[in-house]
Order: structure tokens, then sequence, then C-alpha cells
């Protein structure tokens, strides 16, 4: 490795990583970016792990969160090669009695299809949706003074609750499941305060922009950064190994796109005393089990919305959803787990040769499981799609344990970069007024373990790239990247 000094070096070239490295770079900086693996992204690539031809997301898949991300949109990623492709509907929720629930931007039809609730829905989501660009704004971001308070506060007043307090809204099947399952994503029991937030802001999101992917796969949103930074001058580095800060190059900041665990690992650090114990108390949640197939016709949904949407959530009713991620936490493996069914081949033809398709599904289970639950996957599946199971060419599993090795981010198979508690929500991974700051003053954390958490939007790093900007530096952002 060249070891000439920089300002900046990052580790990790995850989206965060990324993010962190263009707005830097963009800022004037020298930046290095190295990574473990032989190719950046971390959990948000695209390979051929079935048959060829069948180009697979390895972890993150539709990304309702990058379409809406500020950081995102100002990068101009657009010019790097990343574009959004989405589907007649964002999601899809069937029921055994036939009934489907449908999140869409065609609001109307959101309301149809849930019946006497749909009013209420409507009631609930349209003053966000509204206003979505400045909710999103003060939520993807750490605590401060909001520029929009009495939108905060009126988010904040549903988001607070339990998605089991926030579904009495609606007195049928179809909207508690729908909000339910988005609240789902979570990974927490559905009594848990502050799970309604996570149903809301995915709610909103597929109604204001649509749960889209990438054409040419997820992959296309790392390599959009990547030529980002690049342009700035950023240079990558990958197969670099970081066991010890001392394995790094000269720089007067290193940022972090690591978890806690890892961070805690690190040789050289001079993180010590309390803040170091916080690392190695912070909690991870459950793990998920992804499966990839290669197929030979499009999913058979009974259900005709479902052929149409770019996400199906498998699971049946609230109470079924309750029950599946209550064993989770429980650390007990669902017996009918709550599946989430991506279909990008759908949108995207690249993904498959021509007339043949990709599945992605993955189902929560308890941290670290070792348990093969293949078979659990596409019992549920088949309930909603009889003949699925003669539809698919190959699959490829990977356990939590896969997923670790793929990337150590996600420990346990935790996607998320640690449970998403509230407080641990709100104050990750420790409480400090800037939480991208540690006791030492040249180091930064930029990864999903900070606010505002999993997904993949970038603003970690961004958050991140500037604390470290105006506290090392002492510059503000460039005026095309300022949030206000």
């Amino acid at each position: 490795m060249n070891n000439a000094s920089r300002d900046v070096v990052v580790v990790g070239a995850g989206p965060n990583g990324l993010t962190a490295a263009a707005v830097l770079a963009r800022a004037g900086l020298s930046v290095l970016v190295v990574e473990r693996n032989e190719r950046i992204g971390g959990s948000c690539r695209t390979e051929e792990v079935t048959l060829p031809g069948f180009r697979h997301d390895i972890c993150s898949a539709i990304h309702p969160l990058g379409i809406v991300s500020p950081v995102f949109e100002r990068l101009r990623l657009d010019r790097y090669g990343l574009e959004w492709l989405t589907a007649p509907l964002a999601l899809a929720h069937p029921f055994d009695d036939g009934r489907t629930a449908v999140l869409s931007t065609d609001l109307e039809r959101t309301r149809e299809s849930l019946g006497r609730d749909g009013t209420a829905w409507l009631r609930l989501m349209k003053p966000f949706v509204e206003r979505h660009r400045a909710l999103f704004r003060e939520i993807l971001r750490p605590i401060r003074l909001p520029g929009h308070p009495l939108l905060l506060a009126a988010f904040g007043l549903h988001a607070i609750q339990s998605v089991e307090r926030l579904a009495r809204t609606f007195r049928d099947a179809p909207a508690r499941a729908l909000l339910a399952g988005s609240a789902a994503h979570s990974m927490l029991p559905l009594n848990a305060p502050g799970s309604a937030s996570f149903g809301l802001v995915l709610s909103i999101a597929g109604h204001a922009l649509d749960w889209p992917c990438a054409r040419g796969g997820s992959q296309q949103i790392v390599d959009a950064l990547a030529a980002c930074a690049r342009v700035d001058g950023c240079e990558l580095r990958t197969g670099v190994e970081v066991r010890s800060l001392a394995d790094l190059p000269p720089a007067r900041v290193v940022l972090l796109d690591l978890t806690p665990r890892q961070i805690a690992a690190l040789d050289g650090t001079g993180l010590t005393g309390r803040y170091r114990r916080a690392l190695e108390r912070f909690r991870y949640g459950p793990g998920v089990y992804k499966v990839d197939y290669a197929l030979s016709d499009p999913i058979p949904w009974r259900a005709a919305a479902c052929r149409e949407a770019s996400t199906v959530h498998v699971g049946g009713t609230f109470e079924e959803i309750a029950r599946a991620e209550l064993d989770v936490n429980q650390g007990r493996v669902a017996d009918a787990p709550f599946v989430l069914v991506a279909q990008q081949s759908v949108m995207d033809g690249s993904r498959a040769p021509q007339g043949l398709h990709t599945g992605w599904v993955y189902c929560h289970v308890p941290h670290g499981s070792p348990v093969d639950v293949t078979e659990h996957i596409e019992r549920q599946i088949e309930r909603f799609a009889p003949g699925f199971r003669d539809t698919i060419l190959a699959r490829r599993v990977h356990a939590p344990a896969a997923l670790e090795a793929h990337n150590p981010n996600l420990v346990g198979g935790d996607i998320g970069g640690g449970a998403n508690t509230l407080g641990q929500v709100i104050f990750r991974p420790f409480p400090r007024v800037d939480p991208y700051r540690t006791p030492n003053p040249r180091l930064y954390v930029c990864s999903s373990s900070t606010p505002p958490g999993g997904g993949v939007h970038g603003m970690c790093g961004y958050w991140a790239a500037r604390s470290a900007l105006r506290h090392a530096f002492g510059r503000d952002l460039p005026e095309e990247l300022e949030l206000a």
C-alpha cells in the first residue's frame, strides 16, 4: 500500500464508507478507502451465485430509503450510472382468503385494497406523504433541534408507539397486516416501543416514491458512489485486511465503517474505559436466513397483485407475523416465518437470461442460528404461490454464519448494524452529543451502528463526514452538499 499521508482514511467500502469518502473528497480532502474484500460494496453487492447469467443481490436488494436519501440526491448518483427501476406496485401482502393488501404510489389503489380501513390508512399516511422530503430530512439524521418541529412531533406521536398499538387504528386484517409487515423489517417484536416507526417510514416511502431496485443490481449503487468519489481524487484499495490502525498509512482522521464489535477488536484505537465498555455491550439483533433462486418462470402467485409487486410480504395476518417475530426474538425458529420476497427480474431484465427469473428471499431467525429453514421458507411461499418449487432451477443459501463471513459487519446475521430497540436506535452506538466522534479525536464511526441506522441510504456516512470535516479540519461542507 502507498504509505503517503492522507487527510482521511476510510475503513470499509460499504455504502456508508463510500458516501463519507465521496463527501470528504468533494470537500477537497485527500481520501483513501480500504476494503478487506476484493470487491467493494459490503452487503450491497450483486453476483452470479446460482447459475450463469443470474445476477443476485447478495444482501440489500430493494431500496425505499435509497430513493429518498438526501445525500444520494445531492451527489447526483444518476450521473454515475445509478438508475432506479420500479414495479407497478411497491408491495403486495396476500392472505389465505384471496384478499391482497397493496402499497402503491397510487394512494387510491391502496385505499381500495384495504376495504373499510382504506380511509383511516390514508388519514394516517397522507400528511406525511405530502411532506415526505421534509420528513426524511428530519428522521435520516442524529437527534437535533428540528427544522420542522410540528411535522416531526406529529410523526413522533405515532412512531414512538409499538406497531401492535398503532395497528388498533384499523379494524380488519389487510391494513393491520400491511403495517405489521413493514414494521417487521425492524426485526423487533411487534409489541416493542418504537416498532411502529419502521412501518410508517417504509409505508410513507412506498407511497411517496416507491420501493425500487437498481438497474443491474445493488452493486450499481456502490459503483456509482465509488465513481463519484474517484472524480474528486479518492483512492480505493481492496483486499486490505485491517487489524490495527497501524496497518493504515498516516492520516489526520480515520473513519470506520464498522460495527462496535469490529471496532473493539481493532488494535491501536486508544479507546478505553467507558466508551470501550459501551462498544462491548452493544446489542445485535436477530439474524436473517437468505435464499437466492434461479427460476424458470415468475413466481406463480395466486393473487395477480403479487405478480405486479417489487416486494411481497409472506406472513398472513398481523397475529401470524407477531407470533413469528416474537419467536425469533425469544431465540426460537418460527415454524411459519415472516418471509420477504423481492422480484427484481420483474422490473429489470438484466437480472436473468431472457425468459428466466430470479427470486430473492429471506426470513428472520434467532441471532446466529445454525438451523436450516429453507423448507420453512418454501412452504410459506407455496402457501400463496402453489407450484413455486416447480420453477426452481437452482438455489443458494446464506445462513447467518455465511452472511457474517461475507461481511463481518453482519454479526450473527444481523443486517441492521445492531438491535433496533428504541434506546439503541436513538443513541447508537453510545449516548453522545455527536455519536460519530469517539474519545480518540482522530477516530470517527460512520457505519449503520450510528444514526440513522440500517438501510442503504448513506446518511450515516454523510453525517460522520460532516462531523469530521468540522471538528478535525475546521471546514464546512460544500454548499451543494449541505443539508439544512
